[in-house]
């Protein structure tokens, strides 16, 4: 089933008319309701990491049609997070911090800032201080300080090659390949406690980071081991029809979207090898196509309907909801309320795909 070029703009507008709330209720502000239907209580949990990746959704909107309303929303979106956040950018755990810092580093660049303002600089700083000795280097997840992990050491590697401090960069992905770099599959493993036991878990948005890492610090050895994370993710972690596996569960709703994400950057950077910058694509393609194919429809306000399987030509208005009280659901299907996480990762991989087959900037 071919998938229509507004696709992205589709998920966008899902997550936009299901989602997005004012912050505390105060005008000026964005923040992405957990679920629809949305918790009633104003002052609902309201995952701070969930709202950095809406931030970065925004920024590719952007990209895709800058004479839209995304930068505008991406502007109200990081007022609301600081708003909702007490009025400070910082929390408890360094991989949170890093996904904001990432996002607001972009924010900067698409502003055509020439050096970050003070809610970068403050994350970043948050960032070199969880970057210690022990256990070898790397980043701690929190601050408790008792786990270093590649959920937190693969995006600040990442935050500080676009900084520009590349040895930082390099230092944190030697650590990575040093002490979570699995040999017999070529992925990376989770983290690493205090006392040095390592956690085995494989996590498809743990590869995305230090593909995407790697791309951005550079070098020869670098883009050869992207080339070969790309293939690790096609061999152990794609399905056989090519697709990235998804979840709709919390944290793990964003998972494969994150994935996707620096896939499309690795597909269109300079120096990977073409036959892993097709596997890239095809990867993505694959993702795309099962979420498109997979979609559902949904009254505004109303209960979640049944799979759409009368699309219409690729871009035609009968691919669409058909009426402004209609809007699509992306897969997987939950029962109860929609994770934002799980729309948040469909309108990320969908923009990825896009942004792939039309050669557009990233970053």
């Amino acid at each position: 089933m071919p998938i229509p070029d507004d696709a992205a703009a589709m998920a966008a507008s899902t997550v936009r008319r299901l989602f997005a709330r004012r912050s505390l209720r105060l005008p000026g502000t964005r923040l992405g309701a957990v679920a629809y239907p949305s918790p009633t209580s104003p002052r609902s949990h309201w995952h701070y990491w969930w709202q950095a990746h809406y931030l970065d959704c925004l920024l590719d909107e952007h990209l895709r049609n800058p004479d839209g309303d995304a930068l505008a929303d991406a502007r109200r979106l990081a007022r609301g997070i600081w708003v909702r956040n007490g009025g400070r950018w910082r929390n408890a755990y360094y991989d949170d911090m890093a996904w904001l810092a990432l996002a607001l580093q972009r924010l900067d660049g698409v502003e055509g800032r020439r050096r970050p303002r003070r809610r970068v600089r403050v994350l970043g700083l948050a960032l070199e201080s969880a970057q210690t000795p022990d256990l070898g280097g790397g980043v701690y997840w929190n601050t408790t300080r008792d786990y270093k992990n590649t959920p937190s050491t693969a995006p600040a590697a990442l935050f500080f090659a676009r900084a520009g401090d590349t040895l930082r960069a390099q230092e944190l992905l030697d650590w990575l390949r040093a002490r979570l770099f699995d040999t017999e599959t070529g992925l990376y493993l989770d983290g690493v406690k205090a006392g040095g036991q390592v956690e085995r878990t494989i996590h498809t948005y743990n590869q995305g980071t230090v593909l995407g890492a790697l791309v951005a610090t550079g070098g020869k050895e670098n883009l050869a081991r992207a080339d070969a994370l790309i293939r690790a993710v096609a061999d152990h972690v794609a399905h056989d029809d090519g697709a990235l596996p998804l979840s709709a569960e919390g944290d793990g709703g964003l998972f494969t979207g994150i994935l996707g994400r620096y896939l499309a950057l690795a597909a269109v950077t300079p120096g990977i090898d073409a036959d892993a910058a097709v596997t890239a694509r095809t990867l993505l393609d694959a993702t795309a196509g099962r979420l498109w194919a997979d979609r559902t429809e949904v009254d505004v306000p109303g209960a979640i309907g049944t799979r759409v399987d009368r699309p219409g030509p690729a871009g035609t208005r009968a691919a669409r909801a058909g009426s402004d009280t209609t809007a699509f659901l992306f897969p997987p299907r939950q029962d109860g309320p929609v994770s934002l996480s799980s729309q948040l990762q469909a309108w990320t991989v969908l923009e990825a795909a896009r942004a792939c087959r039309h050669r557009l900037p990233r970053y």
